[in-house]
């Protein structure tokens, strides 16, 4: 980076950094203005009225020479009201922005609104998006290249808000879940707004997502769209551009690379917006998690050195022994220990609470002050007859792992199979199914290769385009087809 433009930033670390921020703020509305020049006078009425504190036409003059000098502005001679030969000599300027402080103020101005940016998961911007690919698809024969041109804008605007609000609302909500940015009270105040927040978007995110997926994947003649839109733009460039066609349609393969690896991906890299559930999914067992570290701090919970510390405190304060036995008793939980179990009887009317130094003698056995164990009188209790509950239980079970069986003789065929041709399982099938599902998705994306629990049952697990139902008595299971292969290691070794 050159001198030149790092001298552009000077202005902030200086003693009237306030001030240089504001003339550069009056160039800048200005330049929405398309006004190009300023005079002196100009920035000193502008700077009267923006209600900040009040400067005069010679601290005006000097910000704008240090301004011109770091190369935040460019100074050029101003003729235009010379009327006398002493006019001519006398030192008068137009200001304008140049390149690289207009490129300074820009890059500022971007920092302010991102530092500012809470983020938010636009499940409206999902639905935008998904809208104009239907209409997109819609288009038959040679479509108007300003439709096409308007609705590829939208969709990029769109995905750009999308991923921008999502990055920064999931890391709003780590450094929330880290309590950094927000005091307890505050989280704990919203939290089941936040949760529920988060529980709209994802399902919004895995209905929406798919859609726009399968549309990015089946939409016709994509380059000829692209094609469109690059000449539409191309018409507005610059005379001295070379071949810009070639260079907006590059530039609009890109944008559409990016849209399809948003929501399509592949094996190598796993599309965002999976990426993006996942890490909204995973924020809620987080944000439970916090609640509960919060609700342990609350609780108030002191170390064992204080508790007897305070201890200690009370047993100094105790006016008699009697009290100090007292908080002993209270303390350590040494009350009577009545609860002793002896082969003499005890006299009647002796409350259990009575101190074995007030009761009266009892007569311990031998047998109990020797061993330490004491055998009570009488008959041992009888044992309950349980055989016609094991028969129950044996029974159930046997039917039980016969079901089973025949479900993984059903599915552990060791052949590849499609999601969608499984037909209907019934409910023994279904939950060994679901068993499987899960263990190869929580393997992660992509082609899987899982094992369950047990390692009786082997899953491989292979994504494929289209769509697959599963119906069951108690209902349908529907998402993106697979193709699975399970296989009983219990009769084939893993690897034959």
């Amino acid at each position: 980076m050159s001198h030149t433009r790092t001298q552009v930033f000077a202005h902030l670390d200086v003693p009237n950094s306030s001030l240089y921020r504001r003339i550069m703020n009056v160039f800048m509305a200005g330049k929405r203005r398309f006004v190009v020049h300023l005079r002196p006078e100009d920035v000193a009425e502008a700077l009267r009225g923006d209600g900040s504190e009040p400067v005069v036409q010679e601290q005006v003059d000097n910000a704008l020479d240090s301004l011109n000098k770091w190369g935040n502005l460019r100074a050029d001679p101003d003729t235009g009201r010379v009327t006398t030969v002493e006019d001519f000599y006398r030192a008068r300027y137009l200001y304008q922005l140049s390149r690289q402080g207009e490129a300074a103020e820009r890059a500022l101005e971007v920092f302010e609104q991102e530092l500012g940016r809470r983020g938010e998961l636009q499940a409206v911007a999902l639905e935008d998006i998904r809208v104009r690919l239907h209409a997109l698809s819609a288009l038959k024969g040679l479509p108007d290249p300003a439709v096409v041109h308007n609705l590829l804008l939208e969709i990029m605007s769109r995905l750009d808000s999308l991923a921008a609000n999502a990055s920064a609302f999931i890391g709003g909500l780590q450094r929330t879940i880290d309590l950094q940015d927000i005091q307890e009270e505050a989280f704990l105040a919203y939290k089941d707004r936040l949760i529920a927040y988060l529980e709209r978007f994802v399902s919004e995110l895995v209905v929406k997502s798919f859609d726009i997926a399968d549309k990015i994947r089946n939409l016709d003649k994509v380059d000829d769209l692209l094609r469109l839109a690059a000449e539409r733009e191309a018409a507005d460039a610059a005379p001295d551009e070379e071949d810009p066609v070639c260079l907006k349609l590059a530039e609009w393969r890109n944008r559409w690379s990016g849209l399809r690896s948003w929501f399509v991906g592949d094996r190598a890299r796993p599309c965002q917006a999976d990426l993006l559930r996942t890490r909204a999914r995973q924020a809620i067992p987080d944000l439970l998690a916090t609640i509960s570290v919060l609700q342990e701090r609350r609780a108030g919970r002191s170390d064992r050195s204080a508790d007897f510390r305070a201890l200690a405190r009370w047993f100094a304060e105790c006016p008699t022994e009697a009290d100090a036995h007292r908080l002993w008793r209270a303390a350590f939980g040494l009350t009577s220990a009545r609860h002793l179990t002896v082969e003499a009887e005890e006299p009647d009317g002796l409350p259990s609470a009575t101190s074995w130094l007030e009761a009266p003698r009892t007569e311990i056995s031998v047998r109990l002050r020797a061993t330490g164990s004491y055998s009570r009188r009488g008959a041992p209790s009888k044992v309950v007859d349980r055989s016609r509950q094991r028969e129950e239980l044996a029974t159930f079970v046997a039917a039980e792992r016969e079901q089973t069986e025949l479900a993984r003789k059903r599915l552990a065929t060791g052949r590849p199979a499609l999601l969608s041709r499984l037909g209907e399982l019934d409910p023994v099938e279904f939950r060994l199914f679901l068993r499987l599902l899960g263990d190869g998705l929580a393997a992660g994306p992509g082609e899987v290769t899982a094992r369950t629990s047990d390692g009786s049952l082997e899953m491989r697990l292979k994504p494929v385009d289209g769509y697959a139902e599963i119906r069951t008595v108690d209902g349908v299971l529907r998402g993106p087809d697979h193709e699975l292969t399970i296989v009983d290691l219990s009769v084939v070794p893993y690897g034959g």
